[in-house]
């Protein structure tokens, strides 16, 4: 008989994995994830590595099951973003732990949320055992576009299936029921170099993106709010030009972010604009992820916000996140369970200089996960 699996602090784990240095790119997200794969494993659970490229390593990890019930799934990703030019007052890659904050790049985003999960995942081990069961999915590369999530989701058993999701992202441990999808844009116009000091035998392509960029300004999205989602948005966020400043520039590029609700397509996003844009302007997608909504009345959402109310004090209300998560690619895979998006980072925090999560989230989010756990799986 498997003797119990020695418990995991969540707190100490969210140091030990913001000490692996995930920054995306490149990566380097295999070493963070075989830590958790071991604690797994050690508790029972069946394991699986997927490699999205040297060095990086996505895992799915199972324990319990039936044939009659899918299984409730916990997922979250490995890497974070760069550091940023704005230099630390801490260091990013030392779990330093002052004033009940626990600092550190990812501490927030997202790997607090991975070691409360999988905390409760060991916790609830020995009693999963006739039950639906849980399965893990940490993904390699979220932060450029859902990477990891989508090699699994294209492989055929990768995943296998799910009842529920529960995306374990920055919300302050306040259970999210949608975000909006991501459709990122890069926007080129091409023009014919010259002598900068003979600019008439030239087309000069940064004059053609910034009338572009005038057209994209003035752009509103003809679509009627979503009643939790709100209305789509579109941001210039990059622009590059020209290789010499005397010489007439013959490309440029245009970044584009647009968030999308349900209603809108993406297809036909892009076919909108490329009619408002003009025959001047190509639009190639780099980031193409559609958005994921539970309707609160569901009987899961329903369950995980009495469990919030009773551990948080409060009861939720169903509000939405304002970023992407892997679930866009991992709802729609399991065939569009209910999800929702739950986990003890900083919200306001993600991305941010001196990230840091609160140590007593941490320890929160484990109580709720695995009360939420034991009310899908009965155990």
């Amino acid at each position: 008989m498997r003797s119990a699996p020695a418990a995991v602090d969540a707190v100490a784990l969210t140091r030990e994995l913001v000490r692996f240095d995930t920054t995306n790119p490149p990566g380097a997200e295999a070493r963070c994830v075989a830590q958790l794969a071991r604690l797994l494993e050690d508790a029972g659970f069946a394991l699986r590595t997927h490699e999205l490229a040297p060095g990086r390593t996505s895992l799915v990890a199972r324990a319990g099951g039936r044939h009659d019930v899918p299984p409730l799934c916990f997922t979250g990703h490995a890497d974070t973003v760069p550091l940023g030019a704005r230099p630390w007052t801490r260091d990013p890659h030392a779990g330093e732990i002052a004033d009940g904050r626990l600092y550190g790049r990812g501490s927030t985003d997202m790997k607090s949320g991975l070691a409360a999960f999988i905390a409760a995942a060991v916790r609830l081990a020995p009693h999963l055992a006739g039950t639906p069961g849980l399965v893990l999915v940490v993904t390699a590369g979220e932060e450029t576009g859902c990477d990891g999530a989508r090699q699994l989701a294209g492989e055929p058993g990768a995943l296998g299936r799910a009842g529920a999701v529960v995306v374990a992202e920055p919300t302050c441990n306040e259970p999210l029921v949608g975000h909006k999808g991501a459709l990122w844009l890069e926007a080129r116009t091409t023009g014919v170099t010259a002598h900068g000091s003979m600019p008439e035998r030239g087309v000069n392509a940064v004059y053609k993106a910034a009338r572009a960029i005038t057209r994209l300004e003035a752009f509103r999205f003809d679509a009627a709010p979503h009643p939790a989602l709100g209305a789509p948005t579109l941001n210039v966020g990059r622009v590059a030009g020209g290789i010499n400043v005397n010489s007439v520039p013959d490309a440029a590029t245009i970044g584009i972010d647009v968030r999308t609700i349900p209603s809108q397509p993406h297809a036909a996003v892009r076919r909108v604009l490329e009619a408002h844009l003009g025959p001047d302007v190509a639009l190639a997608p780099f980031v193409d992820v559609p958005g994921v909504w539970t309707d609160p009345a569901e009987p899961f959402v329903q369950d995980v916000f009495e469990v919030a109310a009773r551990v948080l004090g409060t009861r939720p209300t169903g509000r939405t996140a304002p970023y992407f998560t892997d679930a866009s690619v991992l709802t729609p895979a399991f065939g569009g369970p209910p999800t929702v998006v739950l986990g003890p980072g900083e919200l306001p925090l993600a991305h941010q200089t001196d990230e840091y999560c609160l140590v007593a989230r941490v320890e929160e989010a484990v109580e709720l996960y695995v009360e939420i756990a034991r009310r899908f799986c009965g155990c």
